[in-house]
């Protein structure tokens, strides 16, 4: 392939990503635009032509783009192999009534995590940092981080020295290479992550792994609040029950697997 193909494929998935992430709500050219550093007119013709195809739709009211049919269409034939959400959904919902708090399930993809299932909790005062469809760099988010402290190490510290400068760009100096390479190893120490209100400011996440049949961290269970509900001696609670459920979805896809 040559190289304007692949540079073609890749600004295609990078703007089905971005719309992707903002399901609900819908984004703008000029959102897709900034967020994939495409000019505005090359992030248009690609979202025209993603939507001739049905992949993409656009609500002209409000000018904002949305998946499209084909998307549902081609998802509904990757779920028989890949979705993990009805397995997972009431190990989510039984953690979150059990702490009080949102709790959520993202997958790994690639050096990303991807928010799957989202379950609010039953106290009032929320975060909402996570939503459906959201995508962070591992690392970032509590369910990323725990992910990537379960890489093999050699894995885990090539992508962390790789990308670590363009993470302190993106979210700040707290993830820079050393300050991240320090929450792994907290992380590998305690069994789940902590995300201390790195991305917003009292906004704490905690994260568990879910391993997939080979032992790989394929996916994350987190609970996301506001810093008095997870910070101080509560962490430690909620990590117990985190882990707990964490171990009772790998056991559960592992069955569900050899069935």
């Amino acid at each position: 392939m040559s190289m304007a193909g692949t540079q073609l494929i890749g600004r295609t998935t990078a703007i089905l990503r971005q719309v992707g992430a903002s399901a609900s709500a819908g984004v703008s050219t000029s959102e897709v635009a900034a967020a994939t550093g495409l000019p505005r007119s090359t992030a248009q013709r690609v979202l025209a032509a993603l939507a001739a195809d049905g992949f993409v739709d656009r609500d002209t009211a409000r000018g904002r783009w949305y998946l499209g049919p084909e998307m549902f269409l081609l998802g509904a034939v990757a779920a028989e192999r890949y979705d993990v959400t009805a397995t997972a959904r009431p190990v989510v919902r039984a953690l979150s009534e059990r702490t009080g708090e949102s709790a959520f399930l993202s997958a790994r993809r690639g050096d990303e995590t991807v928010c799957l299932i989202a379950q609010e909790g039953s106290f009032p005062l929320r975060s909402h940092v996570l939503h459906e469809g959201i995508r962070f760099p591992l690392g970032v988010a509590s369910a990323g981080l725990a992910i990537l402290a379960h890489l093999p190490p050699a894995e885990s510290d090539a992508y962390t020295r790789r990308e670590g400068p363009r993470l302190e760009a993106s979210y700040g100096a707290a993830h820079a290479i050393r300050p991240l390479l320090a929450r792994i190893a907290q992380t590998r120490r305690l069994g789940y992550a902590v995300n201390p209100g790195l991305i917003v400011a009292g906004s704490w996440g905690l994260g568990a792994a879910v391993f997939d049949h080979d032992g790989a961290p394929a996916w994350a269970i987190s609970l996301n609040g506001v810093e008095s509900r997870l910070a101080g001696e509560r962490t430690a609670q909620l990590g117990v029950l985190l882990l707990e459920a964490a171990h009772t979805l790998s056991r559960r896809l592992g069955d569900a697997r050899h069935a």
